[in-house]
């Protein structure tokens, strides 16, 4: 009969995080030896990329009106996800046109492949839905105007 080992927290060894290194030029004392400057650190390095930081940006600034609008934090949300759920389906819009495009598939891959976008967009559209099933139902609690500049948000 085989047995089923688990994972003991005291046998994971997470690596020291690396002490900051005191300025040469005012430290006159020697107590580094050169061996410890140049021994590597245990870790992962990641580096982000300037696409990666810019499209960061582009999100925080995209929501940055529906932030500044003054809405309770709910419809905040709700806005939010609503505008994320538009773009995942325009995404998957594009994924299926250009599916559609290529000629290097075989009709039987180009249909497999075409009912999973189609089922993921299906999956968006309800999602996309219930959203906005609830933005309504909180709109109508609220005063005129901020109905009103909810769903202009909305239509954003």
């Amino acid at each position: 009969m085989s047995s089923i080992s688990s994972i003991n927290p005291s046998s994971i060894r997470i690596p020291a995080a690396p002490q900051p290194q005191k300025d040469k030029v005012g430290d006159t004392t020697n107590n580094s030896s050169p061996l410890a400057d140049s021994t590597a650190v245990e870790g992962v390095a990641v580096t982000i990329s300037g696409a990666a930081m810019k499209a960061a940006a582009d999100e925080k600034t995209s929501n940055s009106d529906i932030d500044d609008s003054g809405l309770s934090d709910n419809v905040k949300n709700l806005l939010k996800m609503i505008r994320e759920i538009k773009k995942q389906i325009a995404e998957k819009q594009a994924e299926m046109t250009a599916l559609m495009a290529d000629k290097n598939l075989s009709p039987d891959q180009m249909r497999a492949r075409l009912s999973g976008l189609q089922s993921a967009l299906s999956a968006l559209q309800a999602s996309l839905n219930g959203a906005q099933a609830s933005l309504t139902k909180a709109m109508k609690d609220m005063p005129a105007n901020d109905a009103a500049k909810t769903a202009a948000l909305a239509m954003k």
